[in-house]
């Protein structure tokens, strides 16, 4: 009788194997689920939640009012200027360090010097600050004995003055340090082709480079922007209640400091600042894919 028994390839054998590599990923994969999914499904299902657990739209609805509407545009207003502010800027300082030869002390102090100014923030940021500016700050001392003034530095507290500045200290390395590696890999041959066809250095950043570089640049100012957005301590140890951010108003929610019975609203302004940071993130996939084609060719 004919074997009619049919070898599988060593190949398809070998696809079904479990494979070790997976046991790598596991604790990435319990870290984001504890982390990252089970909060994230709390806040979706508690925005439709109210105080006795029973589906409502009310929470949705009341992220109408005009203090939730106030907090929602001045959040946005101060990431988005932030990061602006901090992409020419930061962007500007990227193009200066990657003119310095590779691997030198000059490029290596400075991408360090912005990885280390890129992490520091929260309430050590902002006593930095009230150390230098405030009414009897260092540099606020130092400036009235020669005849200057900082107006008591009361300019310090305010989010579309003195929070602007505070982001901008951590948003300009985070943009040198994102936007870097964009830069760095402008080839020198495209400027000496723009040159030998008779292009000016003008020709070359407008038709050149600057297509090139603009995914790049704008999905790191879409980081800034989410950065900025999200953050939380910062302003927290700098803004009062007067001048309310979102994050301000979700904390002040999760700790009671709100009517009884609207613990939930919370969660719903919450969800409202997952959904911000969801369209933007996705905008910078897309973009940091667009960019990636151009980079690797």
């Amino acid at each position: 009788m004919a074997d009619t028994t049919i070898a599988r390839p060593a190949g398809a054998l070998r696809r079904l194997r479990p494979s070790g590599a997976l046991a790598g990923v596991v604790p990435f994969f319990a870290y984001t689920t504890v982390f990252l999914l089970i909060p994230t499904l709390v806040v979706v299902i508690g925005a439709f939640l109210d105080a006795d657990n029973r589906p409502t739209l009310g929470n949705v609805s009341a992220l109408t009012q005009p203090a939730v509407v106030r907090g929602l545009v001045q959040s946005v207003v101060l990431s988005a200027v932030t990061a602006l502010g901090g992409a020419v800027i930061g962007g500007v300082l990227a193009y200066a360090v990657s003119t310095a030869r590779p691997g030198s002390v000059t490029q290596r102090f400075f991408t360090s010097l912005c990885g280390v100014l890129a992490q520091f923030g929260g309430v050590a940021l902002a006593f930095a600050f009230i150390a230098s500016f405030s009414a009897q700050g260092l540099l606020s001392v130092l400036l009235s004995k020669v005849g200057m003034s900082t107006g008591g530095g009361l300019w310090l507290y305010e989010w579309d003055r003195g929070l602007m500045l505070v982001y901008l200290y951590f948003q300009i390395p985070l943009m040198l340090i994102v936007f870097l590696p964009a830069v760095e890999g402008l080839r020198p041959q495209w400027r000496e082709a723009t040159e030998t066809l008779g292009g000016t250095t003008w020709t070359y950043w407008r038709r050149v480079a600057g297509p090139i570089l603009l995914p790049s640049f704008v999905g790191a100012t879409l980081l800034l922007f989410t950065n900025a957005f999200s953050a939380y301590s910062t302003a927290k140890a700098l803004v009062p209640q007067a001048n309310p951010l979102l994050p301000l108003q979700i904390g002040s929610s999760l700790s009671s400091e709100v009517i009884l019975g609207q613990e939930n609203i919370g969660k719903a302004m919450a969800l409202e600042m997952v959904v911000v940071v969801a369209v933007v993130m996705a905008l910078y996939a897309w973009l940091d894919k667009r960019a990636g084609r151009w980079m690797t060719r």
